[in-house]
């Protein structure tokens, strides 16, 4: 593994199928829970962005594309794409997970642009397993993607809270800036989950829903129980992940 770190703690959890899959995985890189860091002096997008609230705004290259992507909240999941597309990956990701923002810019973008063309459906597991005690501000990030659900604009506003990755943590203010980046998401409803973390119960669902999974950290993702792009680095490479999901029957 290079610059990764194998998550400790309550991952130990198998009740799913595909637990065995992920496990079974020797990721290149990703972030794990034991040390509390995000990884996002390494990794990261964006790592001339200053800390907190100062932090520089990014929106996705594809934002016009993310912006018709319809998402709907399933239990812990968020599902982003056509409901009747015909097959479905499962991406596993933390907010403050340097290597999930890399992922989110490369194998991440090309899963959406599939997902746009009604190839794929995307379902989202957001952990926060990295704020160990709201130290990174990722239980904060996921309270406010559960909340752009609401407004209609999860794939837009997910994809620009990852670019915006600070080296610090996520605060109200910064995801707010972000927010001011995607048209129609700011308003009444959103301001105010995001202030008073109305999702912090769904974001600890979400949370345990991906220690289920039995992944060591993230990003992870997951089509018919295996795991993709991690042991030949392809998920943090465009071009190199269209083809892994070419082979996987994607594309």
């Amino acid at each position: 593994m290079t610059g990764g770190i194998r998550r400790t703690g309550r991952a130990g959890r198998i009740v799913t199928g595909v637990a065995a899959a992920v496990l079974s995985v020797g990721a290149v890189a990703g972030c794990g829970g034991g040390n509390g860091d995000g990884g996002g002096s390494e990794g990261a997008v964006g790592d001339s962005a200053a800390v907190g609230d100062s932090a520089a705004v990014r929106t996705s290259p594809i934002a016009d594309v993310l912006a018709k992507l319809p998402a709907r909240v399933d239990g812990a999941k968020v599902v982003v794409g056509k409901p009747d597309a015909p097959r479905t990956a499962q991406v596993l990701v933390d907010p403050r997970c340097g290597y999930c923002a890399k992922f989110e810019a490369a194998g991440g973008e090309t899963l959406l642009k599939l997902a746009a063309d009604g190839r794929v459906k995307v379902e989202y597991l957001l952990a926060s397993f990295l704020d160990q005690g709201g130290a990174s501000g990722s239980v904060k990030a996921v309270n406010a993607l559960r909340a752009s659900v609401d407004a209609g604009r999860f794939a837009e506003y997910h994809a620009a809270v990852f670019a915006s990755q600070p080296k610090g943590k996520f605060t109200d203010a910064l995801l707010l800036r972000i927010a001011d980046e995607v048209p129609g998401l700011r308003g009444p409803a959103f301001d105010k989950a995001v202030a008073e973390t109305a999702y912090a119960g769904w974001a600890a669902e979400s949370e345990k829903a991906f220690e289920a999974t039995g992944a060591q950290g993230t990003p992870v993702v997951l089509v018919d129980g295996r795991a993709l792009g991690a042991k030949d680095g392809s998920m943090f490479d465009a071009e190199a992940f269209a083809r892994t999901l070419k082979g996987a029957g994607i594309g």
